[in-house]
């Protein structure tokens, strides 16, 4: 499980959350949070979360209308639902409509973080990298943006993977050039500003924030905002 992995706790109970948040970042993790349902909804896409923990008694949406539109986009990220009724019909509603794991109320912080632990294993499994709303899967060599598969070419690929590898650090051209193409002979630093051209018009369609920024004078970085 690597350190600082990002965690949503979408409860509309404040006593619960201000419980909850302090221990998760006590374990190392980094937390947001969101009180509401539409709110945790915009919250998953800025915030880019590994893991989302998802109260289901939630003000305007609740959190199994949350989980369905996460999915219905095309998330994938692991999320544990929380409630305060032990029903086996709300298990398998919330089950089948794909949340990954359930905890009834009250719980114990504990078993909470076994829980989100086995999670990220599972997930780290399979080797996501994610950025804002961007994910790389590197078993697979999926690249996906929501709901929206993106078909890379095996340059831009690695290209991307090294840039998503080192989010929000710029990375000079030649950096990339030798780390992506590895310093084959005769190669320009123009190279790298063409398929950073062809990224944006794969990765950034129209509608979709900006997440390949250009820094002027010192290369490139992949960030959210």
């Amino acid at each position: 499980m690597r350190q600082g992995a990002r965690i949503l706790l979408v409860e509309d109970d404040r006593s619960i959350a201000s419980f909850v948040e302090p221990e998760l970042e006590h374990s190392g993790f980094s937390v947001r949070c969101a009180y509401d349902g539409l709110t945790s909804l915009k919250e998953a896409q800025t915030f880019g979360p590994a893991l989302i923990i998802l109260d289901i008694m939630l003000p305007g949406l609740d959190g199994v209308g949350v989980l369905r539109r996460l999915r219905q986009d095309g998330s994938r990220v692991p999320v544990i639902m929380l409630t305060a009724r032990d029903t086996t019909l709300d298990k398998v509603h919330s089950l089948d409509r794909g949340a990954d794991d359930y905890l009834t109320k009250p719980f114990d912080i504990e078993e909470l973080l076994a829980r989100i632990r086995a999670l990220l294993r599972r997930t780290e499994g399979d080797e996501i990298i994610r950025v804002a709303d961007l994910e790389i899967n590197t078993s697979t060599r999926e690249v996906w943006r929501v709901a929206r598969e993106i078909e890379l070419t095996a340059r831009e690929y690695e290209l991307l993977t090294f840039m998503a590898k080192n989010p929000r650090r710029v990375l000079s051209r030649d950096l990339l050039l030798s780390r992506v193409w590895d310093e084959e002979f005769g190669l320009t630093t123009n190279l790298v500003d063409v398929y950073i051209g062809y990224l944006r018009r794969k990765v950034e369609a129209p509608g979709e924030e900006r997440l390949i920024r250009t820094v002027r004078g010192a290369g490139y970085a992949l960030r959210g905002t």
